[in-house]
């Protein structure tokens, strides 16, 4: 017995994963597979005849409708992501992607949208991003997740810690865990750049100043320590303050005490100390360029941040990460990177570290209009960049490929010293070897 073209339609649609429902030019519901029951909930002889809208209850059905753009502009929209209210009222996130529908003229009779539930994938990605963050961090890299472990432990002290890194590593979001996993967590955390001020100011935003002190000094204005009074005052850039500066902040750290500017009496000073710097202490103390017993002081627990590109395996997840963010301060549904793109970012060598990845970002989403980030949204410099490696960035469209990149530039970091590599990359050497010999690396 054959089949006629509608049955074989059924037939097809009705094996197809992915949610499949058909329009006329009135929004009217033509056809309903089975996937877009079991996602949604709704018998197909209940969705035939509805509107969409009324059927998926979609976010953007009212605003920002995928199949009306499409039907509009005769462009399909590919994998936005969206929520729809299922059956239950539980709402439910999945990707859609439409196109139109036309007969055998070529005229436009309607239009066909695909729809695939991501609620496992959005449970995996809660999942993972709650298995590799600590407060704000977020990170496999194995040198993060040993400081995650010790980090309750440092918070718990009230000992001062000094962070080392360099620009964009995320110095601050490591102090504001310190403080928000310690006992001071629900008094202030108060952060100073000391380099963005210069000496004479310093002292006096730090320790701060009576009335009559100098010329504009009209009231007293209480300084940072005293605005941090029973919390935590991070002082980054530590590296870059005056001897004159240190000697006071040294007293702070022995007696705990400090006089503001123009003072005649001391203040006493309830304040756990985190600093930060991009600069070699230890080098600047030896050459008497930073005060060895302040250096001491600060120095009681030390945490050293990698770079970016020493630990390139987080360059994923934090990308999720952004994009995230992003969506919701530019109100837009971008949900990935091309391969292209991916790669290119994979390959870069992030001078600026993770700030610039973020600011890399910011700039495709400023330009990016559709759902996925292309490699043509990267600043000229990262695909100048990444062009010039000996990666040949356009090549690459699989995790396979990608994985190849993290593990020669592991191999690289550590001048080929494999055992050095693996653990680098949180794995077992017998595990890395045969990684290298099914990629076909040589190193």
């Amino acid at each position: 017995m054959s089949l006629n073209s509608y049955e074989k339609t059924d037939i097809i649609l009705g094996s197809i994963a992915d949610g499949v429902f058909t329009i006329d030019e009135n929004w009217r519901i033509t056809s309903f597979n089975k996937a877009a029951e079991q996602i949604t909930g709704i018998l197909r002889e209940n969705a035939v005849g509805q509107t969409c809208k009324d059927i998926l209850r979609a976010d953007v059905c009212e605003t920002d409708c995928a199949l009306r753009h499409t039907m509009t502009t005769g462009k399909p929209v590919i994998n936005k992501p969206v929520h729809i209210v299922d059956a239950k009222g539980e709402r439910k996130a999945i990707t859609i992607s439409t196109a139109l529908l036309k007969d055998e003229n070529g005229k436009t009779i309607g239009g066909v949208e695909t729809f695939r539930d991501m609620t496992v994938v959005e449970e995996l990605r809660k999942k993972v991003q709650k298995q590799y963050s600590c407060e704000d961090i977020i990170s496999r890299n194995h040198k993060i997740q040993e400081l995650f472990d010790i980090l309750p432990q440092i918070a718990e002290s009230d000992c001062s810690v000094l962070i080392e890194g360099k620009t964009g590593t995320g110095k601050e979001l490591f102090a504001r865990a310190i403080h928000n996993l310690s006992p001071r967590r629900k008094k202030p955390f108060i952060a100073v750049n000391c380099s963005a001020l210069p000496d004479t100011l310093l002292e006096s935003e730090l320790f701060g100043y009576k009335a009559g002190a100098f010329t504009d000094a009209k009231k007293d204005k209480p300084g940072r320590f005293a605005l941090a009074e029973g919390g935590t005052l991070f002082l980054d850039e530590i590296g870059d303050i005056s001897s004159s500066v240190q000697v006071k902040l040294l007293r702070v750290l022995q007696e705990k005490t400090y006089e503001p500017v123009g003072a005649v009496s001391s203040l006493k000073a309830d304040v756990r100390i985190i600093t930060a710097t991009n600069k070699n202490l230890a080098e600047l103390s030896e050459q008497n360029k930073f005060r060895s017993d302040l250096y001491y002081r600060i120095n009681v627990v030390k945490i050293s941040l990698p770079l970016l590109n020493e630990r390139s395996e987080d360059i994923p997840i934090l990308i999720d990460h952004f994009i995230n963010r992003f969506n919701k301060i530019y109100n837009k549904n971008i949900c990935c990177l091309s391969d292209d793109a991916m790669a290119a970012l994979l390959s870069y060598d992030f001078p600026g570290n993770i700030r610039e990845l973020e600011n890399i970002l910011e700039h495709c989403f400023v330009l990016c209009n559709g759902s996925i980030i292309e490699a043509k949204y990267l600043p000229t410099s990262v695909l100048k960049a990444s062009s010039g490696r000996s990666i040949d960035v356009g090549k690459f469209r699989t995790i396979k490929q990608m994985e190849s990149i993290m593990i020669e530039q592991a191999l690289r970091r550590n001048n080929g010293n494999r055992s050095m590599a693996a653990k680098e990359l949180g794995i077992d050497k017998s595990t890395l070897f045969r990684k290298m010999k099914s990629l076909k690396i040589n190193f």
